[in-house]
């Protein structure tokens, strides 16, 4: 597999997970309603892109940010797919990330790319959505964490913390 896209991935990983961490210690951001539905917005869009780069054998599975009733649930469901993902990533041969595929959202005009093209927009759909978490952490009196890639190198490339 491309290197940049697992580095993507690796860092995917730990920022979410640093931005948990942010969130479930600060009280007014755990109950916030925007920050729930953007996690979970994250998490869908995470999932549905795995989905749509895999066999798609099965339909996707849509959910609503409601469908989980605690936001430890919802956390669970987002390192389970960060789990899940690792493993995919570590099966992927280069010939399969080169392979074209029908992005199932895109209608008028039908939208192709390659698996690792599709892959890398997931990525970066879910750096665009830590920043507006950021955003609204600040908002709500928290301070948010510095999950930018280049921190991440900086800091050794390390795993994700889900927990403090």
């Amino acid at each position: 597999m491309a290197s940049l896209l697992r580095e993507l991935y690796d860092h995917q990983h730990w920022a979410d997970a640093e931005h948990w961490r942010a969130i479930e210690a600060h009280l007014p951001a755990a109950g916030d309603q925007a920050l729930r539905t953007r996690l979970h917005h994250i998490n869908l869009v995470q999932r549905a892109f795995r989905w749509m780069v895999g066999d798609r054998q099965s339909p996707f599975a849509m959910t609503k940010a409601e469908d989980y009733a605690t936001l430890a649930d919802l956390k669970a469901a987002t390192r389970e797919y960060h789990e899940e993902v690792a493993r995919f990533l570590d099966a992927l041969t280069p010939d399969r990330l080169e392979e074209t595929i029908e992005v199932p959202w895109f209608k008028e005009p039908s939208l192709s790319l390659t698996r690792e093209r599709a892959l890398t927009q997931c990525a970066m759909h879910s750096h665009w959505h830590r920043g507006q978490n950021a955003v609204r952490l600040r908002e709500l009196g928290a301070e948010p964490p510095a999950v930018d890639l280049i921190v991440w190198y900086w800091k050794g490339r390390p795993p994700p913390a889900w927990t403090a």
